[in-house]
C-alpha cells in the first residue's frame, strides 16, 4: 500500500469520527478543502460512496461504517506498536493525552507532572477538560481522570489523590438578610450555582450524606456553569451557593469571604483515579506518567494524621 493511501485512510477514520471535515481537517493539519479532496478522490478508487455530506455534518454510508469497523482498531494498533519503539530510544518520548476535568488538572495531575516534563523533554502531554464520563478509547485517549467509584470495571485504575470532600458556601452579602438552611432540602428556597453535565445536558443534583443517609437535591438559580473555578467566583461575587471541592473553598471560609452551611452533610467522595485500557503493553511516556501521578500510602497515612492534627483541640492560653 502506498504511502498516499495509508494517508487517505487515516483521513478517513478521522472524517468518520469526528462527523465533520472541519474538526478532521484541524487535527490532521489539513485544510477543509484538501481533505475534502481526498476523500472523494479515495471514493473514486474504491468505486463506492463511504460519506454522506450535507450542509450541517457528515456520516458514514453502509460502506463507510463497514471500511470503519475495519480500518479504526487496526490503525490504533499500528500507533501504539510505533509509539512502543520509543522504549528503544535512549529517552522515553511521544504523546499522552489525558481527559479529566478542571479541578483534577488543577490539584493532582499538573503539580506531579510539571517536574516530569521538565526531567522528560520528549514527551509531551495534552489535556482535554471534560466533566463528562469519556470513553476513552473511543476518543483515542490514553488515560482519563474520575472519582474511584466511576470507574469503568474494565479499566485499569490507580488512585492519584486522596478522598475528596466536597462543601457548600456562599457569601456573607449573599447571605445577608437570608434564613441560613438548615437542611439540604433547604437550598431549594435560596439561588444556587449550577453545573451542566456534558454527557446528557443535564443540571447536576448534589448529593448529601449524614450518619449513612444519602440524598441529593436538585437546585435552582441565575447562573449555570461547566467549570469548577467559575463556579466559586460566582459563589465570591454574591450570585448565591456553590458545591465545590473543600479544598478550593476552604482558604476563602478561612478568610470570611465564603460561609460554610451544612457542614455535617458534605459528602466524601473516593479521590481520583487515573484510569487506562488494559493493555499488555503501555507507551513508555504512559508508564512514567502512570508512576508520576500515583498516589503512595505513605500519603495516605500522612493526609489522615494531618486531618487528625487539624481536629486537635486548641490551647485557649500561650504555651509554657
Amino acid at each position: 500500500m502506498s504511502k498516499e493511501n495509508l494517508n487517505d485512510l487515516q483521513a478517513f477514520v478521522a472524517v468518520a469520527r469526528e462527523c465533520s471535515f472541519t474538526r478532521a481537517a484541524a487535527k490532521l493539519g489539513l485544510s477543509r478543502s484538501a481533505l475534502s479532496h481526498a476523500m472523494l478522490a479515495l471514493e473514486a478508487r474504491l468505486g463506492v460512496r463511504l460519506l454522506t455530506r450535507t450542509t450541517r455534518s457528515v456520516s458514514t454510508t453502509e460502506a463507510g461504517a463497514r471500511l470503519l469497523n475495519a480500518l479504526a482498531p487496526r490503525l490504533d494498533e499500528i500507533e501504539q506498536e510505533l509509539s512502543s519503539l520509543s522504549a528503544m530510544r535512549d529517552k522515553p518520548a511521544g504523546t499522552v493525552r489525558i481527559t479529566a476535568h478542571d479541578h483534577s488538572i488543577a490539584t493532582a495531575l499538573w503539580p506531579r507532572l510539571q517536574p516530569l516534563l521538565l526531567q522528560y523533554p520528549d514527551i509531551e502531554i495534552e489535556f482535554s477538560v471534560n466533566y463528562g464520563f469519556t470513553d476513552i478509547a473511543a476518543h483515542r485517549f490514553d488515560a482519563g481522570v474520575r472519582t474511584g467509584n466511576r470507574v469503568d470495571k474494565d479499566m485499569v485504575a490507580v488512585r492519584i489523590a486522596p478522598d475528596l470532600r466536597m462543601a457548600v458556601a456562599a457569601s456573607p452579602d449573599y447571605l445577608a438578610g437570608k434564613r441560613i438552611p438548615a437542611t439540604p432540602h433547604d437550598l431549594t428556597q435560596h439561588r444556587c450555582i449550577n453545573l451542566r453535565l456534558p454527557t446528557h445536558g443535564g443540571l447536576y443534583a448534589w448529593d448529601f450524606e449524614r450518619d449513612g443517609q444519602a440524598l441529593n437535591v436538585r437546585v435552582s438559580g441565575q447562573t449555570v456553569f461547566n467549570n469548577t473555578f467559575l463556579m466559586l467566583q460566582a459563589a465570591l461575587d454574591g450570585m448565591g451557593f456553590a458545591y465545590v471541592p473543600l479544598d478550593l473553598m476552604a482558604p476563602h471560609i478561612q478568610t470570611g469571604r465564603l460561609v460554610p452551611v451544612l457542614e455535617e452533610w458534605w459528602p466524601l467522595f473516593p479521590g481520583y483515579h487515573l484510569y487506562y485500557a488494559s493493555r499488555r503493553h503501555i507507551s513508555p511516556a504512559l508508564a512514567l506518567v502512570i508512576e508520576a501521578l500515583r498516589y503512595r500510602e505513605d500519603e495516605l497515612r500522612e493526609t489522615v494524621v494531618l486531618a487528625a492534627k487539624e481536629k486537635e483541640p486548641k490551647p485557649s492560653g500561650p504555651g509554657p
